[in-house]
């Protein structure tokens, strides 16, 4: 069965939001590397349209190594996106779900192949929910953003984790990986 890991940038006050952060050369690689040990990427709707940034570096290159090597990598793997308002998508390597997220997330686990990837804070939280993922990679960046969207936001039941390893960048980011224990307790 494939693993669902749950990949995303935080900062230190728990917002998930990309522009309060300063990716570098390994951070970047890290994510490389991330991507090229899974064969699918799953994404919301907000996300998958962030992403498509790394189409246009694909065609125009910074220069910058690690950079144009995460968008080569990016630009490859497949990716679904689940949204209720896109009619079609651009990007040659992504496709709409045609179905319900737990539908279709059940199918690709049973399916041989690599991890699945979840960079989108809606699916994690959707799939958190559903008791559906595997292992979380929660890069935590030393930022206050002070307001934005947090990671786990209205969440239903207390969930326990268990941290199995931890990564820490010269940027002073630390990847924490947990597994949840599926231990879950009605918040009150």
């Amino acid at each position: 069965m494939r693993k669902i890991i749950a990949g995303i940038n935080m900062t230190l006050d728990g917002f998930c939001d990309h522009t309060a952060i300063i990716p570098d050369e390994e951070l970047h690689q890290h994510y490389a590397d991330l991507l090229s040990n899974a064969d699918t990427v799953l994404y919301g709707r907000i996300t998958y349209q962030l992403m498509e940034y790394w189409k246009t570096v694909v065609e125009n290159p910074t220069g910058n190594k690690a950079m144009d090597d995460f968008a080569v990598i990016m630009d490859k793997i497949p990716k679904i996106v689940f949204s209720h308002t896109l009619k079609n998508v651009e990007w040659e390597s992504a496709k709409l779900a045609n179905r319900d997220i737990e539908e279709e997330v059940l199918e690709l686990k049973q399916q041989s192949g690599k991890d699945i990837l979840v960079g989108s804070r809606s699916l994690i939280i959707q799939l958190m929910e559903l008791n559906l993922i595997d292992e979380y990679q929660l890069c935590v960046h030393p930022v206050v953003a002070g307001s934005g969207l947090p990671l786990f936001e209205n969440m239903k039941d207390r969930t326990i984790f268990k941290l199995i390893k931890t990564k820490t960048f010269s940027s002073g980011a630390v990847t924490l990986y947990y597994e949840p224990t599926n231990k879950k307790t009605t918040n009150r």
